[in-house]
């Protein structure tokens, strides 16, 4: 038995050691890449042979470090590559007015990521307005009223939906939505592209996740509350709004709010419906005015950038990837805030 594990803990070693080298050699662009690779599945396949279940939880265990390694050389790469734009701007002129021209590339170089920060709000708030309500409506819908075999059809049907690339999205509204918008005499935009017509896809978008993640919040209130609030002579709307409701709205927040970082984060469908506009609206909350978001103007403007302009760009991603992980953080704690309640935890 101690030989055993004397060979398992050095297949082991060797693993690790072959796993490491074939991360650095990939780093360095090293031709022993692959060698070093070929030694760890080796190692592994002879531990699965020796040891399965031991080599299960250790590989369990390398794909949870690989995964939180990888995250933090990103995040790394990231703040390094937008380190200059900061220090050219400094933090206060790339995230303020700085006057016009707010962005220009060439000659004196000005870099402020106002205008998409302002586009990526009136964005999020519009997409927001139209999948928060309709969200929570479709679920309430879907848990409370529908009866079961409409239920059966309708859970996999959205959740089909939320898998539908965004770039179908976008193409809906670029070849809908803006030709309606510039032609109709309700509105008549002097060009293709505005906040709105962005606003709508990306509520339409974003509409599956929160009506699904909401389901699932109002699915899981105890069936006993719902009953007896019943049986006390309540209506099923008073049981849906002075119950139910109450009860999940931990859930229901978090289904919004992954709303507004499907929203937020939303690349393809707004490149491809706004116009690359790098001036504010006039006025700034012009909903009809055309300007860019902070990831469509990473996605327009990354392919023919070079130098100041591209540590910019990663300057956005920054101010993007903060937001986003802001809102991830705030969503998981009122999920966990909503497990405490209906667990009967304080």
């Amino acid at each position: 038995m101690r030989a055993i594990d004397r060979t398992v803990l050095f297949v082991g070693a060797a693993g690790v050691v072959c796993l490491l080298g074939a991360f650095v050699g990939f780093l360095v662009k090293s031709s022993l890449t692959a060698v070093f690779l070929l030694g760890f599945l080796l190692t592994v396949g002879y531990g699965w042979y020796a040891r399965q279940a031991l080599t299960a939880k250790s590989l369990t265990f390398l794909a949870t470090v690989s995964t939180l390694l990888t995250m933090g050389l990103i995040i790394a790469f990231i703040l390094r590559e937008a380190l200059s734009a900061f220090r050219y701007m400094g933090l206060v002129d790339l995230l303020s007015y700085t006057g016009e021209p707010m962005w220009r590339t060439g000659g004196e170089q000005i870099y402020s990521l106002v205008p998409a920060i302002v586009g990526t709000v009136i964005e999020t708030l519009l997409a927001v307005a139209i999948a928060g309500p309709l969200g929570i409506a479709g679920a309430l819908f879907i848990s409370e009223v529908a009866p079961g075999w409409l239920r059966e059809l309708l859970k996999p049907g959205i959740e089909i939906l939320a898998g539908i690339p965004s770039i179908v999205f976008g193409y809906l509204g670029l070849v809908v939505l803006n030709p309606y918008f510039s032609s109709s005499s309700a509105f008549g935009l002097p060009g293709l592209g505005s906040l709105l017509a962005v606003g709508l896809v990306v509520g339409v978008m974003a509409l599956p996740t929160v009506v699904s993640v909401a389901e699932d919040a109002i699915s899981s209130v105890p069936e006993s509350m719902k009953s007896g609030s019943l049986a006390l002579g309540a209506t099923e709307w008073q049981t849906m709004t002075g119950i139910t409701m109450p009860a999940a709205f931990s859930g229901i927040s978090a289904a919004v709010l992954l709303g507004v970082g499907r929203a937020v984060g939303e690349t393809m469908a707004a490149t491809v419906i706004l116009g690359n506009v790098t001036d504010l609206p006039n006025p700034f909350f012009d909903v009809f005015d055309n300007t860019v978001t902070l990831t469509s103007l990473i996605a327009s403007q990354y392919g023919n950038a070079s130098g100041l302009h591209v540590n910019a760009l990663f300057a956005a991603g920054v101010v993007l990837f903060v937001t986003v992980m802001a809102i991830s953080v705030v969503s998981q704690l009122i999920e966990l805030r909503m497990v405490r309640r209906l667990g009967g935890e304080q």
